[in-house]
Parts: structure tokens; C-alpha cells; sequence
């Protein structure tokens, strides 16, 4: 029986296709964080300020 041809190896990409693939995964990674402390925020019953303690 005949193989399948091998798969083609991927593509080289340039210098500049992995530095702006470095750059939006940094992205994503600091929009994740933001979003799960703006999550985290959310979630926390809201604090009262105390009143000033009488003497």
C-alpha cells in the first residue's frame, strides 16, 4: 500500500514574527492577571469604613 506523503515541517517564521509573538503573549499574559484581580475585587464583600473610635 502507498504511505501518505510526510507532512511538510513548518514554516521558519523571521525574527520579527517571534518577537511580535513574544509581545502579545506578554499581553495576554498582563490582561489575564488584570482581569482576575479585577475578578478578585469583585468577589470581596465591600468594606465599610469604621467609624473614628469616641473617648
Amino acid at each position: 500500500m502507498d504511505e501518505p506523503p510526510d507532512p511538510a515541517p513548518p514554516p521558519v517564521k523571521s525574527e520579527a514574527q517571534r518577537a511580535r509573538e513574544a509581545r502579545l503573549a506578554a499581553a495576554l499574559r498582563e490582561n489575564l492577571r488584570r482581569r482576575k484581580a479585577q475578578a478578585r475585587a469583585r468577589a470581596e464583600p465591600p468594606t465599610a469604613p469604621k467609624p473614628p473610635a469616641e473617648d
